[in-house]
């Protein structure tokens, strides 16, 4: 019998500066349940996982909080395990990058890196904010693309036409943090020599060695070669990394160099092995000698974004610091949300996990839809409320659930509880069970989960044709038949059972209740092939699943409150002494704050009543950026439909998307009211001439 596989498993680490989103979860749901695959075929798992805790954006998050860097990562660490638990995700270990191994580790790692020549310094040129006494990394620089000419455009890249460049590039930068103008500082920094020939040589054969899925590794075999870009540019293959960022900086300092910090992407994968050696620490094992061990696999599971760092960084890191380089690495894509929507928490798109949670849904529910959608290769998912209250419904309930539901009672009402002799008819059929389970095993194997539930509601397809075809309610009536009452319920049983077995990583907790039921272990793969004996008790049915119900979907895409129509709605009569437009002023709020919405001009293409609703509008926007936007706003009393085509108004465009009722609303346009709409009507914002579609309003 060949030796368990030794296997460790991470996935990407969240950078610890928010909240887990629904993409963390489907990217932790696919590690989970492979791993739990690997467990039921005797494979000795470690699966960690930890915080990324390091750089700029967290330093300047917990300044603007208040807090220190590290009780700002603890605060946010200290809310990870309700969404983990919630969601039966079963890391061995959660750790941090700012933990005293990942602190050990990466400087040892550099140290190493720099006894093999491949750190050099050099002098560069970087803005610098001289308000906040700081060199800017590119995302907190701001300016006019040098491409396009579009204006706040980030400091690596034009989101409006794609064009990449140096932040020195842009015109009239900004600082994000403070609106002042950066001056451009020299500054040393180090750097990994990743064009050193000895790197190229080892990367380009690493990659294209079967680590990495096909797709992923063509496309990172681009990334080798001289060619041109999409604008004219030329990429030289691969260039060496910064790898250190200058103090005022949260991170690690760089060893013998007073002021300078590892960049966050040097000590975050180094963060994978400190979780490990944390957890080996905890238990008393050598993780010197672990990581030795010529059985090991290192797996690690990513989304696409981040490919270069984990194809091209990490090993190079690995490979030339004298340690183990991974084995695997699976590239998932990312994670759509009914329309296509990309998930983004800078958007605040997408469904929250802890509203699902919250609402009573069924974890295991999300578990099997993803699955059920999920694959080997880096593709896009969509997650669909219709497709997912249907294939929850149909497939769950309806086949597989339905299986035990309908014969359990038999069992313990007519035979005590004890199981009798399999249909010796139904042998065909429970032998192509037997069989299917092995391609069942291989297609977990390799990551096809959405293949492995289909063949798995095959079965549950065969078993309920078998159980419609002998119709127990029937043969119950009869107690002459009762031995053949026996066999089919006995048969249907062994059945369920055995999809029990087959749908165990993705439905954990559901398996444990069946295990309980049944007084059977369904948590091995073995169990497949092993069939319940004669005489054996099973324990009164109780119900296993409910139903997905329409409203719950309702509830979870519904926003807390439709903030663009509460903002329209009466309130009180005439103004009052201290209340202009018959409300007090808000509370006062920092450049900072007002910096984050984006007000633009709009030109209203068309608009129409919404059928069903007497307060909205649906209002179709051009915003200057090649698509329409489709906006509700609560101004039907105000305003005739056909008086507002054509004109200009205000809209705030950075709103996170909103599914109402009658559909998707992707932004808001700005209208001025009295609190109570008897001192005056609602005003649709509308610009001076001359201004036009896609201006920004500061």
């Amino acid at each position: 019998m060949p030796a368990p596989r030794k296997l460790f498993v991470t996935t990407a680490l969240p950078y610890a500066n928010g909240k887990f989103h629904i993409g963390h979860i489907m990217e932790y749901i696919q590690a989970d349940i492979w791993v739990r695959h690997q467990r039921m075929q005797g494979s000795e798992v470690n699966f960690v996982g930890a915080d990324d805790a390091h750089g700029a954006p967290i330093m300047i998050a917990a300044e603007k909080a208040g807090k220190t860097p590290q009780q700002f990562v603890a605060d946010i660490a200290a809310g990870r395990k309700e969404y983990l638990d919630g969601f039966h995700i079963a890391f061995d270990n959660w750790h941090s990058t700012d933990a005293p191994e990942n602190h050990a580790l990466a400087r040892q790692i550099y140290l190493d890196l720099k006894a093999s020549g491949l750190i050099q310094t050099r002098t560069i040129d970087q803005f610098f904010d001289p308000e906040k006494g700081m060199f800017l990394p590119d995302r907190f620089i701001k300016g006019e693309c040098p491409n396009c000419h579009s204006k706040d455009q980030y400091g690596d890249n034009c989101e409006v036409c794609g064009a990449v460049y140096a932040p020195t590039d842009l015109i009239n930068p900004y600082s994000a943090l403070s609106g002042a103008t950066p001056v451009l500082k020299s500054s040393e920094h180090f750097f990994f020599t990743l064009s050193d020939p000895r790197c190229v040589e080892f990367l380009e054969r690493w990659t294209q060695d079967g680590r990495l899925q096909p797709e992923v590794a063509n496309k990172v075999k681009e990334w080798f070669s001289v060619r041109e870009n999409a604008d004219g540019s030329k990429s030289e293959g691969l260039g060496d990394w910064d790898i250190s960022r200058d103090a005022p900086y949260f991170g690690i300092e760089i060893p013998d160099a007073p002021g300078k910090y590892f960049y966050v992407w040097l000590d975050a994968p180094i963060g994978y092995l400190a979780s490990l050696k944390n957890l080996l620490d905890k238990r008393g094992q050598d993780y010197d000698a672990y990581m030795a061990d010529p059985a090991l696999q290192q797996v690690h599971f990513i989304g696409k974004d981040i490919v270069t760092f984990h194809t091209l960084f990490w090993p190079a890191m690995l490979k030339f610091s004298g340690r183990k380089t991974p084995d695997s690495i699976f590239v998932h894509g990312f994670l759509t949300v009914n329309n296509g929507e990309k998930m983004s928490k800078s958007r605040g798109t997408g469904l929250d996990p802890l509203k699902y949670l919250s609402l009573g849904m069924n974890p295991e529910w999300l578990r099997y839809y993803l699955a059920a959608k999920l694959n080997s290769h880096n593709e896009d998912i969509d997650f669909n409320a219709d497709d997912f209250m249907a294939r929850v419904n149909a497939d769950l309930i309806g086949k597989y659930v339905n299986i035990a539901s309908r014969t359990a009672g038999f069992i313990t009402k007519r035979f005590a509880g004890k199981l009798g002799k399999e249909d010796p008819q139904a042998e065909a059929m429970l032998e192509s069970a037997f069989t299917a389970a092995h391609e069942i095993k291989a297609l977990y194997e390799a990551r096809e989960f959405g293949k492995a539930i289909r063949a798995i509601m095959a079965l549950a397809d065969q078993a309920n044709l078998y159980v419609d075809q002998k119709a127990p309610w029937l043969i119950a009536k009869d107690s002459s038949r009762d031995a053949e009452l026996h066999m089919v319920c006995t048969t249907a049983i062994g059945l369920f059972k055995n999809l029990t077995v087959m749908l165990a990583p993705v439905l954990p907790s559901l398996a444990s209740s069946v295990a309980k039921w049944l007084a059977a272990d369904v948590h091995q793969w073995d169990n497949c092939y092993v069939k319940l004996a004669e005489g054996h008790e099973i324990n009164p049915y109780q119900h296993l699943m409910q139903r997905v119900e329409a409203k719950q979907l309702d509830a979870l895409f519904e926003p807390p409150a439709d903030a663009q129509v509460a903002a329209l709605q009466p309130a009180s009569e005439a103004a009052e002494g201290g209340k202009p437009g018959g409300e007090a002023i808000a509370p006062a709020i920092g450049i900072d704050d007002f910096m984050k919405i984006d007000l633009r001009i709009a030109k209203i293409v068309n608009c129409e009543a919404v059928e069903g609703s007497t307060k909205l509008l649906r209002l179709t926007l051009d915003v200057g950026e090649g698509r329409m936007r489709n906006v509700f706003s609560g101004i039907a009393s105000a305003y005739q439909p056909a008086d507002l085509v054509g004109k200009l108004t205000v809209m705030v465009a950075n709103l996170a998307p909103r599914k109402m009722k009658f559909g998707v609303s992707e932004g808001m346009v700005l209208a001025a009211s009295d609190a109570d709409d008897k001192a005056g009507g609602i005003y649709l914002l509308n610009p001076w001439p001359g201004a036009l579609p896609g201006m920004r309003v500061r």
